[in-house]
C-alpha cells in the first residue's frame, strides 16, 4: 500500500465528516487507506464515521490519550509505506497526496514534509513553516516578535527546507517514523510537532515545506483555545528544551519565568461578534433547505468574476456538490488580500446535510444542520 492518512480525532464531528469527504476525494486513484484514531468522543463521531465512510478503519479509545500517544497507536496499524498525519479540522485538495508523493520522489533524504496552510477565512498561517524554536526566538516569540520563530525566507508558494512543520498536516515514510521513534509521548498538546520534526533532523534527514498545494484548517476546531492554551502551549516548549538542548540553572530560569510573564501577562484574544449582511450561496442553483435556513435568494454562480455583490459583509457558502475542494481552497486564499475583512466562509461538503465554518482560533466554529 502506497499510503496511509491517519486522522485522531476529538469531539469535532461534523469537522471530521468535512475532513473525509475531502480525503476521499484525494486518494480516488491512490492505493491508500484512512484510519481514524478517536480519543473517546462523545458526540458520535465513530458511529457517523461507521456508517458513512464503511471503508474508514476506526480506532475508538476508550479515553482522551492526547495528540502523541493516540496518533502512535493509529500508525502502530497503518500498512503503507507513507505516512500523512491529517488534523479532522482540515480541507485538502483534490490533489494534494498526489502532488505530495510526486514532489517526495525528488528529492533525497526526505524527512518530513508539510504545505501551505490556509485558516478559515484563507489568510496563510506562518507555523506551516518554522525555524528550530531556539531559547532567543521562542522567547522573543513570547513577546510577539516572530523573525527568529517563523520560516520567512521561503514565500507560501515556495518549496525548499525548512527546519519545523506542523502536526496539521505531517507526510513522511513510515519507517522514518519507525526510526525516529513517532511522536515522543511525554507531549499531550501542543509541541510534539516541533519535536518530532527535530528528531528527524538530528536523524540526519531534510524537513521540506510544499508551497505547491494548499490544505484548509479550521485552527483551533480540534484544540479549543481556551484560557490555559498559554500556559499547556509553553508548558510543552519547556519539555522540548529539556529533551533537546544542554541543561544549565541560567537556561532553565530564562525559560521559567518567560513561559510564567506570558502566562500572567498575556491578554486573552478577544472573540468579536461576527456581522453578516448577506448570505450568498456558491453553486449552480440555490437549494431550498439552504434558502430556508439562509433566508437568501442569491446565487453565486462558479466562475462568475462580478465580485460587486461582496462589497459588504457577506458569507460565502461553498457547495461542495458542484465545486471541487481545490477550487474552494483556492478562491479562498486567492481572494484573502482583497475581501478577508468582508467576507466569511461555510462549506456544505458533498452529500451532507450540514454547512460549517470558522473564523477564528478560539472557538468551535458554527455548523447550521439542514
Amino acid at each position: 500500500m502506497q499510503l496511509s492518512i491517519v486522522i485522531l480525532n476529538y469531539n469535532v464531528r461534523y469537522f471530521l465528516e468535512l475532513c473525509l469527504k475531502s480525503v476521499e476525494a484525494a486518494i480516488h486513484d491512490i492505493d491508500a487507506e484512512v484510519i481514524v484514531v478517536d480519543n473517546d468522543s462523545k458526540d458520535g463521531s465513530c458511529t457517523m464515521v461507521r456508517s458513512l465512510f464503511p471503508n474508514v478503519k476506526v480506532i475508538a479509545n476508550t479515553c482522551n490519550y492526547g495528540f502523541s500517544k493516540g496518533n502512535n497507536i493509529g500508525v502502530l496499524q497503518a500498512k503503507g509505506e507513507y505516512l500523512c498525519i491529517l488534523n479532522p479540522d482540515t480541507v485538502v485538495s483534490e490533489d494534494t497526496f498526489s502532488k505530495v508523493l510526486e514532489f517526495v520522489k525528488t528529492k533525497n533524504n526526505v524527512g518530513i514534509v508539510g504545505c501551505e496552510l490556509i485558516d478559515g477565512r484563507g489568510a496563510f498561517l506562518p507555523e506551516s513553516k518554522r525555524k528550530i524554536p531556539f531559547v532567543k526566538g521562542a522567547l522573543k516569540k513570547l513577546i510577539g516578535q516572530t523573525d527568529e520563530y517563523y520560516e520567512n525566507s521561503i514565500s507560501a508558494k515556495e518549496s525548499g527546507e525548512v527546519a519545523i512543520l506542523v502536526g496539521a498536516f505531517m507526510f513522511l515514510k513510515k519507517s522514518v517514523y519507525n526510526e525516529i521513534k513517532g511522536f515522543d509521548e511525554d507531549y499531550f498538546m501542543y509541541g510534539e510537532d516541533i519535536d518530532i520534526s527535530y528528531k528527524a533532523l538530528k536523524a540526519g534527514y531534510s524537513n521540506y515545506y510544499f508551497g505547491e498545494t494548499t490544505v484548509l484548517h479550521f485552527k483551533g476546531e480540534s484544540t479549543l483555545r481556551d484560557k490555559n492554551y498559554a500556559q499547556r502551549f509553553y508548558g510543552a516548549m519547556q519539555i522540548f528544551y529539556k529533551k533537546h538542548f544542554k541543561k544549565n540553572v541560567l537556561f532553565d530560569c530564562l525559560v521559567w519565568a518567560g513561559i510564567k510573564l506570558v502566562y500572567v501577562f498575556r491578554k486573552p484574544v478577544e472573540q468579536k461578534t461576527k456581522q453578516v449582511s448577506q448570505y450568498v450561496y456558491v453553486s449552480d442553483k440555490m437549494d431550498e433547505e439552504v434558502k430556508y435556513v439562509l433566508n437568501t435568494d442569491l446565487v453565486f454562480k462558479p466562475g462568475l468574476k462580478d465580485l460587486g455583490v461582496l462589497k459588504k459583509e457577506t458569507e460565502l457558502i461553498f457547495n461542495a456538490n458542484v465545486l471541487k475542494y481545490k477550487e474552494i481552497i483556492e478562491f479562498m486564499n486567492t481572494n484573502y488580500a482583497n475581501m478577508g475583512k468582508l467576507v466569511t466562509y461555510k462549506i456544505r461538503p458533498k452529500g451532507s446535510n450540514f454547512i460549517i465554518g470558522s473564523d477564528n482560533a478560539i472557538s468551535r466554529g458554527e455548523v447550521v444542520v439542514f
